[in-house]
Protein backbone atom coordinates (compact mmCIF):
# COMPACT_ATOMS: atom_id res chain seq x y z
CA UNK A 1 0.00 0.00 0.00
CA UNK A 2 2.88 2.14 0.96
CA UNK A 3 4.07 1.85 -2.38
CA UNK A 4 0.81 2.97 -4.39
CA UNK A 5 0.49 5.89 -2.11
CA UNK A 6 4.05 7.01 -2.50
CA UNK A 7 3.44 6.66 -6.54
CA UNK A 8 0.79 8.51 -6.30
CA UNK A 9 2.31 11.41 -4.48
CA UNK A 10 5.43 11.81 -6.43
CA UNK A 11 3.66 11.12 -10.12
CA UNK A 12 0.55 13.95 -9.04
CA UNK A 13 3.80 16.28 -7.99
CA UNK A 14 5.75 15.64 -11.09
CA UNK A 15 1.92 16.31 -13.49
CA UNK A 16 1.92 19.37 -12.34
CA UNK A 17 5.29 20.60 -12.18
CA UNK A 18 5.01 19.47 -16.00
CA UNK A 19 2.22 21.63 -16.16
CA UNK A 20 3.62 24.80 -14.23
CA UNK A 21 6.85 24.44 -16.33
CA UNK A 22 4.51 24.46 -19.52
CA UNK A 23 3.02 28.01 -18.20
CA UNK A 24 6.36 29.47 -17.77
CA UNK A 25 7.43 28.03 -21.31
CA UNK A 26 4.56 29.89 -23.00
CA UNK A 27 5.45 33.03 -20.67
CA UNK A 28 8.82 33.00 -21.63
CA UNK A 29 8.07 32.50 -25.13
CA UNK A 30 5.86 35.68 -25.34
CA UNK A 31 8.22 37.93 -23.20
CA UNK A 32 11.63 36.70 -24.51
CA UNK A 33 9.91 36.65 -28.31
CA UNK A 34 9.52 40.34 -28.07
CA UNK A 35 12.74 41.34 -27.30
CA UNK A 36 14.19 39.05 -30.37
CA UNK A 37 11.36 40.84 -32.46
CA UNK A 38 13.17 43.98 -31.81
CA UNK A 39 16.90 43.02 -32.29
CA UNK A 40 15.96 41.99 -35.61
CA UNK A 41 13.54 44.86 -36.75
CA UNK A 42 16.31 46.08 -38.78
CA UNK A 43 17.33 43.15 -40.51
CA UNK A 44 15.76 41.65 -43.53
CA UNK A 45 14.70 38.72 -41.32
CA UNK A 46 11.26 36.51 -41.16
CA UNK A 47 9.67 35.98 -37.65
CA UNK A 48 10.63 32.27 -37.84
CA UNK A 49 14.12 33.13 -36.94
CA UNK A 50 12.99 35.49 -33.60
CA UNK A 51 10.58 32.27 -32.68
CA UNK A 52 13.59 29.84 -33.46
CA UNK A 53 16.38 31.58 -31.26
CA UNK A 54 13.65 31.79 -28.65
CA UNK A 55 12.94 28.01 -28.32
CA UNK A 56 16.96 27.99 -28.00
CA UNK A 57 17.33 30.54 -25.32
CA UNK A 58 13.79 29.35 -23.30
CA UNK A 59 15.11 26.01 -21.94
CA UNK A 60 17.71 27.86 -19.91
CA UNK A 61 15.61 30.49 -18.52
CA UNK A 62 13.41 27.64 -17.31
CA UNK A 63 15.94 26.21 -15.59
CA UNK A 64 17.78 29.32 -13.81
CA UNK A 65 13.23 29.84 -12.63
CA UNK A 66 13.10 25.99 -11.43
CA UNK A 67 13.04 26.13 -7.53
CA UNK A 68 10.11 28.80 -7.93
CA UNK A 69 8.34 26.44 -10.63
CA UNK A 70 8.98 23.97 -7.77
CA UNK A 71 7.83 26.08 -4.89
CA UNK A 72 4.33 27.21 -7.21
CA UNK A 73 3.95 23.18 -7.88
CA UNK A 74 4.23 22.07 -4.63
CA UNK A 75 2.15 24.43 -3.24
CA UNK A 76 -0.64 23.75 -6.46
CA UNK A 77 -0.31 20.19 -5.02
CA UNK A 78 -0.90 20.57 -1.44
CA UNK A 79 -3.63 22.99 -1.98
CA UNK A 80 -5.43 20.29 -4.03
CA UNK A 81 -4.67 17.46 -1.43
CA UNK A 82 -6.17 19.80 0.69
CA UNK A 83 -9.09 20.98 -1.07
CA UNK A 84 -10.00 16.82 -1.92
CA UNK A 85 -9.53 15.80 1.94
CA UNK A 86 -6.51 13.68 0.79
CA UNK A 87 -4.24 14.93 3.51
CA UNK A 88 -6.41 13.32 5.61
CA UNK A 89 -7.31 9.57 3.86
CA UNK A 90 -3.22 9.60 4.10
CA UNK A 91 -3.23 10.58 7.67
CA UNK A 92 -5.33 7.50 8.52
CA UNK A 93 -2.83 5.46 6.38
CA UNK A 94 -0.21 6.55 8.96
CA UNK A 95 1.12 9.25 6.65
CA UNK A 96 2.48 12.18 8.86
CA UNK A 97 2.77 15.52 7.49
CA UNK A 98 6.39 15.29 7.32
CA UNK A 99 6.62 12.07 5.54
CA UNK A 100 4.43 13.92 2.89
CA UNK A 101 6.69 16.74 2.44
CA UNK A 102 9.98 14.14 3.37
CA UNK A 103 8.48 12.19 -0.18
CA UNK A 104 7.38 15.64 -2.37
CA UNK A 105 10.95 17.25 -1.63
CA UNK A 106 13.00 14.47 -1.54
CA UNK A 107 11.10 13.94 -5.19
CA UNK A 108 12.35 17.34 -6.18
CA UNK A 109 16.19 16.85 -5.11
CA UNK A 110 16.45 13.89 -6.97
CA UNK A 111 14.51 15.68 -10.17
CA UNK A 112 17.30 18.71 -9.37
CA UNK A 113 20.00 16.00 -10.10
CA UNK A 114 18.52 14.91 -13.09
CA UNK A 115 18.46 18.36 -14.35
CA UNK A 116 21.97 18.92 -13.79
CA UNK A 117 23.17 15.84 -14.99
CA UNK A 118 21.14 15.31 -18.41
CA UNK A 119 19.27 18.43 -18.77
CA UNK A 120 21.96 21.11 -17.99
CA UNK A 121 24.20 19.87 -21.26
CA UNK A 122 21.37 20.23 -22.91
CA UNK A 123 20.82 23.62 -22.49
CA UNK A 124 23.95 25.16 -22.40
CA UNK A 125 24.42 23.63 -26.06
CA UNK A 126 21.54 25.19 -26.98
CA UNK A 127 22.97 28.84 -25.14
CA UNK A 128 25.81 28.21 -27.19
CA UNK A 129 24.50 28.03 -30.46
CA UNK A 130 21.64 30.85 -29.50
CA UNK A 131 24.97 33.24 -28.71
CA UNK A 132 26.31 31.90 -32.58
CA UNK A 133 23.55 32.91 -34.70
CA UNK A 134 22.69 35.67 -32.58
CA UNK A 135 26.43 36.89 -33.71
CA UNK A 136 26.02 35.99 -37.36
CA UNK A 137 23.18 38.39 -37.70
CA UNK A 138 24.82 41.50 -35.13
CA UNK A 139 26.40 43.08 -38.12
CA UNK A 140 24.00 45.88 -37.93
CA UNK A 141 24.83 46.08 -33.75
CA UNK A 142 26.97 48.66 -33.00
CA UNK A 143 28.38 47.17 -30.05
CA UNK A 144 28.73 43.30 -28.90
CA UNK A 145 30.25 41.48 -27.13
CA UNK A 146 31.14 37.61 -26.45
CA UNK A 147 33.17 35.74 -24.04
CA UNK A 148 33.02 31.83 -23.99
CA UNK A 149 34.79 28.62 -23.94
CA UNK A 150 35.37 29.75 -28.08
CA UNK A 151 37.13 32.67 -26.91
CA UNK A 152 36.62 36.40 -27.31
CA UNK A 153 34.83 38.43 -29.85
CA UNK A 154 34.41 42.17 -29.33
CA UNK A 155 32.74 44.32 -31.99
CA UNK A 156 32.93 48.10 -31.40
CA UNK A 157 31.89 51.54 -33.72
CA UNK A 158 34.52 53.34 -33.60
CA UNK A 159 34.11 57.33 -35.14
CA UNK A 160 31.85 55.72 -37.57
CA UNK A 161 34.56 53.24 -38.29
CA UNK A 162 34.01 48.99 -37.18
CA UNK A 163 36.69 47.48 -34.94
CA UNK A 164 36.32 43.99 -34.54
CA UNK A 165 38.61 42.12 -32.00
CA UNK A 166 39.15 38.27 -31.44
CA UNK A 167 41.07 36.74 -29.33
CA UNK A 168 41.85 33.28 -27.83
CA UNK A 169 41.02 33.87 -24.24
CA UNK A 170 41.34 36.66 -21.63
CA UNK A 171 43.16 35.62 -17.83
CA UNK A 172 43.36 38.67 -15.85
CA UNK A 173 43.88 41.87 -17.47
CA UNK A 174 45.20 40.36 -20.29
CA UNK A 175 43.80 38.84 -24.09
CA UNK A 176 45.61 36.74 -25.57
CA UNK A 177 46.58 35.98 -29.42
CA UNK A 178 44.55 39.13 -30.16
CA UNK A 179 43.46 40.28 -33.83
CA UNK A 180 42.01 43.50 -34.53
CA UNK A 181 40.50 44.35 -37.68
CA UNK A 182 39.64 48.26 -38.51
CA UNK A 183 37.11 48.90 -41.09
CA UNK A 184 36.04 51.48 -42.65
CA UNK A 185 31.73 52.28 -43.43
CA UNK A 186 31.83 50.42 -46.48
CA UNK A 187 33.33 47.33 -44.51
CA UNK A 188 36.73 47.61 -46.00
CA UNK A 189 39.61 46.88 -44.20
CA UNK A 190 41.46 49.58 -42.95
CA UNK A 191 44.21 47.79 -41.15
CA UNK A 192 44.66 44.59 -39.15
CA UNK A 193 46.42 44.55 -36.03
CA UNK A 194 48.29 41.33 -34.38
CA UNK A 195 50.03 40.80 -31.31
CA UNK A 196 50.59 38.14 -28.73
CA UNK A 197 49.13 39.90 -25.69
CA UNK A 198 47.60 42.77 -24.89
CA UNK A 199 46.97 44.49 -21.59
CA UNK A 200 42.53 45.93 -20.99
CA UNK A 201 43.38 46.91 -17.21
CA UNK A 202 41.83 50.47 -18.57
CA UNK A 203 39.91 51.76 -21.29
CA UNK A 204 43.63 52.09 -22.90
CA UNK A 205 44.66 49.00 -23.94
CA UNK A 206 48.31 48.85 -23.89
CA UNK A 207 50.66 46.59 -26.96
CA UNK A 208 54.01 45.70 -25.88
CA UNK A 209 54.63 44.74 -29.33
CA UNK A 210 51.63 45.41 -32.15
CA UNK A 211 52.01 43.83 -36.02
CA UNK A 212 50.09 46.51 -38.13
CA UNK A 213 49.11 45.12 -41.56
CA UNK A 214 47.96 47.44 -44.18
CA UNK A 215 46.30 45.88 -47.30
CA UNK A 216 46.81 49.21 -49.36
CA UNK A 217 50.92 48.55 -49.40
CA UNK A 218 50.73 45.14 -48.57
CA UNK A 219 53.43 46.04 -45.67
CA UNK A 220 53.39 44.87 -41.88
CA UNK A 221 54.74 47.39 -38.99
CA UNK A 222 56.24 46.86 -36.46
CA UNK A 223 55.53 49.08 -33.54
CA UNK A 224 56.62 48.39 -29.58
CA UNK A 225 54.41 50.33 -26.60
CA UNK A 226 51.57 50.61 -29.23
CA UNK A 227 48.63 51.86 -27.34
CA UNK A 228 44.51 51.82 -28.56
CA UNK A 229 41.42 53.50 -26.84
CA UNK A 230 38.42 51.32 -26.36
CA UNK A 231 35.30 51.55 -25.02
CA UNK A 232 35.73 48.19 -22.45
CA UNK A 233 38.23 47.44 -20.40
CA UNK A 234 38.43 44.06 -18.22
CA UNK A 235 35.79 45.60 -15.64
CA UNK A 236 33.19 46.04 -18.28
CA UNK A 237 33.92 43.01 -20.45
CA UNK A 238 33.35 40.76 -17.05
CA UNK A 239 30.56 42.58 -16.37
CA UNK A 240 28.45 43.07 -20.06
CA UNK A 241 28.65 39.57 -21.38
CA UNK A 242 30.76 36.65 -19.33
CA UNK A 243 28.02 34.62 -20.20
CA UNK A 244 27.99 31.59 -18.17
CA UNK A 245 24.90 29.72 -19.06
CA UNK A 246 26.88 28.00 -22.37
CA UNK A 247 28.32 26.20 -19.62
CA UNK A 248 26.74 23.00 -18.27
CA UNK A 249 27.87 21.30 -15.16
CA UNK A 250 29.53 18.07 -16.55
CA UNK A 251 31.47 20.48 -18.44
CA UNK A 252 32.53 22.71 -16.01
CA UNK A 253 33.41 19.02 -13.73
CA UNK A 254 35.03 17.60 -16.60
CA UNK A 255 37.20 20.95 -18.23
CA UNK A 256 37.73 23.06 -15.06
CA UNK A 257 41.54 23.35 -15.75
CA UNK A 258 41.14 23.69 -19.24
CA UNK A 259 38.25 26.28 -19.15
CA UNK A 260 40.77 28.40 -16.55
CA UNK A 261 43.44 27.91 -19.83
CA UNK A 262 40.81 29.20 -21.63
CA UNK A 263 40.63 32.98 -19.63
CA UNK A 264 37.73 31.85 -17.01
CA UNK A 265 38.28 33.35 -13.83
CA UNK A 266 38.56 30.78 -11.18
CA UNK A 267 36.20 32.55 -8.94
CA UNK A 268 33.36 32.93 -11.69
CA UNK A 269 33.73 29.15 -12.33
CA UNK A 270 33.94 28.23 -8.09
CA UNK A 271 30.87 30.20 -8.23
CA UNK A 272 29.06 28.65 -10.80
CA UNK A 273 29.87 25.27 -9.42
CA UNK A 274 28.29 26.12 -6.13
CA UNK A 275 25.39 27.37 -7.71
CA UNK A 276 24.99 24.13 -9.87
CA UNK A 277 25.48 21.77 -6.79
CA UNK A 278 23.32 24.10 -4.53
CA UNK A 279 20.37 23.95 -7.13
CA UNK A 280 18.88 20.13 -5.73
CA UNK A 281 19.21 21.23 -2.05
CA UNK A 282 17.35 24.77 -3.10
CA UNK A 283 14.86 22.75 -4.84
CA UNK A 284 14.17 20.45 -2.04
CA UNK A 285 14.05 23.28 0.28
CA UNK A 286 11.37 25.64 -1.66
CA UNK A 287 9.23 22.07 -1.53
CA UNK A 288 9.44 22.39 2.49
CA UNK A 289 8.80 26.32 2.34
CA UNK A 290 6.01 25.64 0.25
CA UNK A 291 4.22 23.04 2.70
CA UNK A 292 4.55 25.53 5.94
CA UNK A 293 2.61 27.94 4.01
CA UNK A 294 -0.47 25.69 2.30
CA UNK A 295 -0.11 22.44 4.64
CA UNK A 296 -1.97 23.58 7.31
CA UNK A 297 -4.72 25.56 5.72
CA UNK A 298 -8.39 24.50 6.06
CA UNK A 299 -10.43 26.87 3.82
CA UNK A 300 -10.26 28.45 0.56
CA UNK A 301 -9.70 32.21 2.46
CA UNK A 302 -6.57 30.59 3.89
CA UNK A 303 -5.29 29.36 0.92
CA UNK A 304 -5.70 33.16 -0.57
CA UNK A 305 -3.98 33.89 2.26
CA UNK A 306 -1.47 31.66 2.20
CA UNK A 307 -1.04 32.00 -1.71
CA UNK A 308 -0.01 36.17 -1.31
CA UNK A 309 2.16 35.66 1.54
CA UNK A 310 3.99 32.88 -0.16
CA UNK A 311 4.21 35.09 -3.63
CA UNK A 312 5.62 37.82 -1.24
CA UNK A 313 8.35 35.52 0.18
CA UNK A 314 9.43 34.42 -3.48
CA UNK A 315 10.29 38.00 -4.06
CA UNK A 316 12.08 38.48 -1.19
CA UNK A 317 14.10 35.50 -1.69
CA UNK A 318 14.64 36.32 -5.44
CA UNK A 319 16.13 39.52 -4.18
CA UNK A 320 17.94 38.07 -1.09
CA UNK A 321 19.52 35.41 -3.39
CA UNK A 322 20.77 38.53 -5.84
CA UNK A 323 21.75 40.51 -3.05
CA UNK A 324 24.13 37.67 -1.47
CA UNK A 325 25.60 36.79 -4.67
CA UNK A 326 26.50 40.70 -5.07
CA UNK A 327 28.04 40.85 -1.92
CA UNK A 328 30.17 37.93 -2.51
CA UNK A 329 31.10 39.51 -6.25
CA UNK A 330 32.43 42.16 -4.71
CA UNK A 331 34.04 40.46 -1.75
CA UNK A 332 31.99 42.22 0.57
CA UNK A 333 31.78 38.19 2.08
CA UNK A 334 33.51 34.83 1.03
CA UNK A 335 32.13 34.24 -2.37
CA UNK A 336 31.45 30.52 -1.93
CA UNK A 337 29.23 31.89 1.11
CA UNK A 338 26.93 33.89 -0.92
CA UNK A 339 25.66 31.50 -2.82
CA UNK A 340 24.69 29.50 0.06
CA UNK A 341 23.77 31.91 2.72
CA UNK A 342 20.11 32.23 1.51
CA UNK A 343 19.91 28.03 1.66
CA UNK A 344 20.89 28.31 4.78
CA UNK A 345 18.57 30.89 6.00
CA UNK A 346 15.37 29.19 4.61
CA UNK A 347 16.91 25.99 5.86
CA UNK A 348 16.52 27.57 9.10
CA UNK A 349 13.33 28.50 8.74
CA UNK A 350 12.30 25.48 7.18
CA UNK A 351 13.43 23.16 10.13
CA UNK A 352 11.16 25.56 12.50
CA UNK A 353 8.54 25.25 10.43
CA UNK A 354 8.82 21.44 9.73
CA UNK A 355 8.47 20.77 13.24
CA UNK A 356 4.92 22.60 13.73
CA UNK A 357 2.84 22.06 10.97
CA UNK A 358 4.14 18.43 11.99
CA UNK A 359 2.16 18.63 14.97
CA UNK A 360 -1.32 19.35 13.30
Amino acid sequence: MDKIINKYLIFGFLKIVANVILVFICLGIILNLFEEIEFFKDLDQNLSLPIFLTILYIPNLIIKLLPFIIFISAMWFLISLNSNKDLLSLKMFGYSNAKIILILSSSALIFGIIVLIVFSPLTSSMVKYYEQKKADYSKDVDHLVSINKNGVWIKELISNNLRITTAKGMRDNFLSEVTIYNLDRNNKIINRIDSEYVDISDLTWKFATAFIFNPETNNTELIENFTLISIYNVEKLNSVYRNMDTLSFVELILKYENLIEKGYSKKILIEKMNRFVSLPLFLFLMVVLASIFTIGSVNKSQNLYYIFISIVTCVIIYYFKDLSIALGQTNRIPLVLSVWMPIIAISLFCLIGVLQINEK
